[in-house]
């Protein structure tokens, strides 16, 4: 009897041994690089929140919602609004909270949304990156504002223009007020970017001129020596943090041949975009190529123009907002979709990414956009490495693997405190494919079951360490 029993223990322990992975040695191939991030705008309530009525409670829920959409298409970064106004979807010593929020400039929402938002997004294998508004002070001047907005608190930073009140460029202490918002960011708390937009001076109305008595060539050099001071000093605060820039899609009317737009971006905004991808005074452009692929405004002519101005990665801006509006009711999801080949043709599997504007179009599925994304992001994707990145990689994850039924459980641990996120890759049917980005987070997780799996690291940077592969 007592051999039986030995003999039982025995077979339990090799069918026991036989459901561990076990190291082995394979070429995998590269983790899939590609930036798939989605605007998030805060200011009227565009994105998020959907109310300036909503509680604390309602709000998160409604970012988790985002977030968790986010990683249903495999999607990558979220390029959140924090300062529409100079106001703060944060909390600020120096600017007053958001209107947005609650209706009230100046009333807590009883939370933090920033930190909210990067913790879970960094949960889900999310970047976040922090988008300012540098000069707008108010897009309807007629807003009730609190004691310590600029307008009140300073007003001779600012000028009135049509039916908005703007900061002055001209003024240094404009400039300085700016960029220490965007510092106090970077310092207190864990994004992983930081993004400015198109509103350099505003956009032109009725023909009026801001009144600040520069001509062209002086706003643009004030601009320059902005965007220059701006990437400058952020880097020195967080060398990994991406500053992006996303300018209006046309640098100049006629530029490319055959270009025709109704603005000057170059003379009505002082935005010399061009000048500013060529110097490296970005990590990425994101042009807003807001046409369509034909037309006097094509598509991937434009970024074909934009990607010959510099090295630095252009990750264009696609209007999925116009899918089902009244901008454009005729477009279709397929013009999305092809868009998306055509950024991966043209800039190449080094520099791959785009952003959709907005995340409202993804939330609502517009047009069923959503079932040509799953198709276009059919894998997993890490954001392409930061352009002079150490070289140094990070150490190997310690892993193991495990099948049990149906799915193979993974559990991890990394060597690296630099470590930000976890990619795991799975072999199915004899072929690798990126199966997952994850935080730094070290829970397990189970995927179906794979022959093989693979877990790498990956720090601030986007460097990867080598992977850790596992069979059965």
């Amino acid at each position: 009897m007592a051999k039986i029993i030995a003999v039982w223990w025995l077979i339990l322990a090799a069918l026991l041994a036989a459901q561990e992975y076990r190291p082995i040695r394979e070429n995998v191939p590269a983790i899939t690089r590609e930036f798939r991030g989605a605007w998030a705008a805060v200011i009227y309530n565009i994105d998020w929140p959907s109310k300036s009525t909503l509680s604390a409670a309602a709000q998160k829920a409604e970012m988790v919602g985002i977030l968790n959409r986010m990683v249903e298409l495999r999607m990558n970064a979220l390029i959140f609004q924090v300062r529409p106004q100079c106001d703060a979807v944060y909390e600020s010593s120096s600017e007053p909270w958001s209107s947005w929020l609650t209706g009230t400039m100046g009333k807590s929402p009883g939370y933090d949304p920033l930190s909210f938002t990067i913790a879970e997004a960094h949960r889900r294998g999310i970047e976040v990156h922090a988008w300012f508004n540098p000069f707008r002070a108010l897009a309807n001047a007629a807003t009730p504002v609190s004691a310590n907005h600029i307008t009140r608190s300073a007003p001779s930073l600012t000028k009135k223009y049509a039916t908005m009140q703007w900061c002055d460029p001209a003024i240094p202490e404009t400039r300085t007020r700016a960029l220490s918002a965007m510092l106090d960011v970077a310092r207190r708390y864990d994004v992983d970017g930081i993004h400015i937009d198109d509103y350099f001076y505003p956009y032109p109305i009725g023909g009026a001129r801001f009144a600040d008595g520069k001509t062209n060539a002086e706003r643009r050099a004030l601009v320059d020596q902005f965007v220059q001071q701006m990437y400058t000093q952020l880097k020195q605060v967080k060398p990994w943090l991406r500053i992006g820039i996303s300018p209006f899609g046309i640098w100049k009317p006629g530029i490319p041949e055959g270009t025709t737009a109704q603005l000057n971006a170059y003379e009505d905004l002082a935005c010399d975009g061009r000048k500013w991808l060529a110097n490296g005074w970005c990590d990425y452009m994101a042009p807003q190529l807001y046409w369509r692929i034909e037309g006097p405004q094509s598509y991937p002519l434009l970024l074909k123009w934009w990607r010959a101005q510099g090295s630095r990665p252009v990750w264009p801006g696609i209007a999925t907002s116009r899918l089902s509006s009244s901008e454009d009711p005729t477009r279709k999801a397929e013009e999305i979709y092809n868009q998306i080949l055509l950024s991966r043709s043209i800039s190449g599997s080094q520099h791959a990414g785009h952003l959709h504007w907005s995340v409202k179009a993804l939330m609502e599925n517009r047009d069923n956009v959503n079932a040509l994304l799953k198709k276009a992001y059919s894998t997993g994707a890490l954001v392409p490495p930061l352009a002079g990145a150490p070289s140094i990689a990070p150490a190997m994850p310690e892993a193991t693997a495990r099948a049990e039924g149906k799915e193979t459980k993974i559990s991890w641990r990394h060597r690296d405190v630099s470590i930000k996120k976890t990619i795991l890759q799975a072999r199915y049917r004899g072929k690798w494919f990126t199966y997952q980005i994850l935080g730094s987070q070290e829970q397990p997780v189970s995927i179906p079951l794979a022959e093989a799996v693979a877990i790498s690291s990956a720090d601030r940077f986007g460097t990867t360490s080598a992977p850790r592969i596992l069979a059965r």
